[in-house]
């Protein structure tokens, strides 16, 4: 039969194409004998459906029947896949997959070779109505809504099944499982997602049962290293990933390592992390640098997974860190004093031992991650705060740096070793909350070692300085840097006064005399009294001022007695015995040249120094080690009513011996000069702040004060409330009328 060659019904048009193509389509499909269509064949086919749109209806040409043409496409499917059902569910297991996988491969070539014959009907009728299907989606919507739906839930559970056959090291057939879900993504992408809400949901939540069970038993059994290794949390990532890659979605990858890696390691995470013989902090204490690197890299793929490692790292550190405190506390409480100091150092020395060990853990192990560090710094700040017997650990560290620097100190090290070390000390200044308080008290040993020519080398001294400089600031080191120049301009005036001297025959002072001149804003505060000098001393004071009044203008000379030290010979019975003392010291003892006796009172009128600076030196002379003078009464302290002589009958082994006097506790003035200054420097934070931003609130205020003196002490917020109010009172600030928790700047 010709269809072209005559007019005819749709419905005869309809009858030869399902007779000569639908029906011969299905036999091919079926594996039945049959021809594939020719040339001809196939125009006939095409030609056919195009005549069945432009047949007359009631004398009238008109495309409507290209809809009809729309429906018998439709029927085509509707009419041949229900017998294709049966042949899919009569199977099961891999059978039923191998099925399902066929007849949609089948259903492909039939929508292509129908689409072919349909194709005027796509590119008229379809192209028109938007709202209508494509012939593609609408064959692949068929099969969907026909097949599909009655088959997807059960392929879908054989698939979970035989996914977790070879998780359990069984062998599968990979290429079935991705040819079945290939089927899931293609009839997705026309319908609806069916890949990843039908197939990936289910296999997600399986995949989820499966290795919480497989957790719960490896947990149980295997050490975290084992647990981590073993339970192959690393060897069942790489599984899953090849799992994906052989026949899953691309996108599937993400979703199942992350569920994978939630049931495996974020669930356990506390119960892994925290095992007692083998968790991280097990694997801290006993150098497991490749566990540790794992765990890094298994959790750093989790969410907050590096959180939870760091809070425990951070702890671990602290635990550690203030073990040694309190080590340290319980030695300087039970030992003798001598050997307080010697704690402390040892604490600082491992301290800094731990510091280097676990900055090379977050350098090698965590990859240099900013939660390690910051893990680091919180913990090292809070045991490198806490006070060791009443010294506080800005003390501390600056008797740690002074014990290094200072010449015949008990740390014995090289060159090299110093500045590592000095390299450290800076590192863990960073830790120091009272950083103020460091360089007050690291001042007052610098002054003192610089003065007294105990400083081991002054190149070390300049190291650290410029050390402190590039951590701290230049303000933070600008009066120690002063001190340094000080002390080479001293030695200069005092090659140019000892030529002055040598020069001038009426300047001669008498005795060998040296002068340190100092700038007194550098130099910590000390006490000036006009102390009543012997005449061989007088004179020297005297010829020394007349060398610095030729020198220099408009400058005044301050005198330190306190700090200046004598040689003088002591005449005893047995022999003559160089005695090393203090400038008060000295001019004490002078004064028994001219009187054998001397009572307490004579003493303070002739030196005219203070009740507390005679006691103790007159301590030191009659009561100490080396009793010069002999006191009466005979007791251990000192007291207005006695008398002194001088002791003639004192012997030592030694012809050189030096006296020394008891050290006042310095601690409580530099305390009282840090707060001092602290008042200062919250001021001038207070006012910059208000002179930038004109009005501010109170909580503000605080909050940007605080945040800008942080680098150097944490200032407490009532002494910052008195501040304001103190500016407040000196017409620097004022209340807002209406709001009294604002402030306004005062120009």
């Amino acid at each position: 039969m010709t269809m072209a060659a005559k007019s005819f019904t749709v419905e005869e048009g309809w009858e030869y194409v399902k007779n000569n193509g639908i029906t011969k389509l299905i036999r091919i499909l079926e594996g039945l004998p049959e021809p594939s269509f020719s040339p001809a064949e196939y125009m006939m086919l095409y030609t056919t459906i195009y005549n069945m749109c432009f047949q007359k209806r009631t004398h009238v040409y008109s495309n409507d029947n290209s809809k009809e043409a729309y429906e018998k496409y439709k029927k085509a499917f509707d009419e041949y896949l229900p017998m294709v059902l049966p042949s899919i569910k009569e199977k099961h297991d891999e059978f039923m997959l191998m099925e399902l996988v066929k007849r949609w491969a089948n259903h492909k070539i039939m929508i292509r070779w129908l689409s072919r014959f349909f194709q005027y009907v796509s590119r008229t009728y379809i192209q028109k109505y938007t709202n209508v299907s494509p012939l593609y989606e609408l064959g692949v919507t068929r099969f969907h809504d026909l097949v599909y739906l009655e088959v997807s839930g059960n392929a879908i559970d054989i698939v979970i099944t035989l996914i977790n056959k070879e998780r359990e090291g069984q062998q599968i057939d990979q290429g079935l499982l991705k040819n079945v879900l290939d089927f899931f993504i293609e009839i997705g992408s026309v319908y609806k997602k069916c890949y990843e809400m039908d197939f990936e949901a289910h296999m997600l939540q399986d995949t989820g049962d499966y290795y919480s069970r497989k957790s719960s038993k490896w947990i149980m059994e295997d050490s975290c290293p084992d647990y981590m290794l073993k339970a192959s949390v690393e060897e069942c990532l790489k599984r899953e990933r090849d799992r994906v890659s052989h026949y899953m979605h691309p996108s599937t990858e993400k979703k199942l390592v992350e569920k994978v890696q939630h049931e495996l390691l974020v669930v356990k995470s506390k119960q892994l992390l925290e095992k007692e013989c083998s968790g991280f902090c097990a694997l801290l204490r006993e150098r497991k640098a490749e566990d540790l690197s794992r765990m890094y890299r298994l959790y750093k793929e989790t969410p907050q997974g590096l959180e939870i490692i760091a809070s425990i790292f951070n702890k671990h550190i602290t635990g550690e860190g203030t073990a040694l405190v309190k080590e340290a506390e319980y030695a300087a409480t039970n030992q003798a004093a001598s050997k307080v100091v010697v704690q402390e150092q040892v604490l600082f020395r491992k301290i800094t031992e731990l510091h280097d060990k676990y900055v090379a853990d977050v350098n090698d192990l965590f990859l240099n991650h900013h939660l390690f560090h910051k893990a680091l710094k919180e913990a090292f700040e809070i045991f490198c705060n806490k006070a060791v017997a009443g010294s506080s650990s800005a003390e501390l560290l600056a008797t740690f740096c002074d014990n290094i620097l200072h010449k015949g100190g008990s740390e014995k090290l090289s060159d090299e070793v110093i500045e590592e070390t000095l390299e450290k000390v800076v590192k863990l200044l960073a830790y120091i909350h009272d950083k103020d308080l460091f360089a007050e008290f690291y001042r007052k040993k610098l002054a003192r070692r610089l003065l007294f020519g105990q400083s081991a080398n002054e190149d070390h001294e300049k190291t650290i300085l410029s050390m402190l400089k590039q951590q701290c600031g230049g303000q933070f080191t600008s009066k120690m840097e002063g001190m340094v120049t000080d002390i080479t301009l001293a030695r200069e005036y005092q090659t140019k006064f000892a030529e002055y001297f040598h020069s001038n025959s009426n300047a001669t002072p008498g005795i060998d005399f040296s002068v340190t001149v100092l700038t007194s804003g550098f130099w910590p505060t000390y006490k000036s009294f006009n102390l009543s000098l012997p005449t061989e001393m007088a004179k020297c004071v005297q010829v020394f001022k007349e060398f610095y009044d030729s020198e220099t203008k408009h400058r005044r000379l301050t005198w330190i007695y306190s700090l200046g030290t004598c040689s003088i010979n002591g005449k005893f019975e047995t022999k003559t015995i160089e005695l090393i003392v203090s400038t008060y010291q000295a001019a004490a003892l002078l004064l028994f040249n001219s009187s054998d006796r001397l009572s307490y009172s004579e003493i303070e009128t002739q030196l005219n120094l203070s009740d507390d600076d005679l006691v103790r030196l007159l301590h030191s002379l009659s009561c100490a080690k080396y009793k010069i003078l002999i006191k009466e009464p005979n007791t251990k302290t000192i007291s207005p009513t006695d008398n002194f002589e001088f002791n003639y009958k004192f012997t030592d082994r030694m012809r050189r011996i030096k006296i020394p006097v008891a050290p006042l506790d310095e601690r409580k003035k530099v305390i009282e000069v840090v707060d001092k200054d602290r008042r200062y420097t919250i001021d001038a934070a207070i006012v910059r702040i208000m002179k930038s931003r004109k009005v501010l609130g109170f909580q503000q205020l605080v909050m940007e004060c605080v945040e800008q003196l942080s680098n150097m002490f944490k200032p407490d917020i009532k002494l910052i409330k008195k501040r304001i109010e103190d500016l407040i009172t000196r017409d620097y600030l004022e209340r807002d009328e209406e709001n009294p928790s604002m402030f306004r700047y005062l120009a």
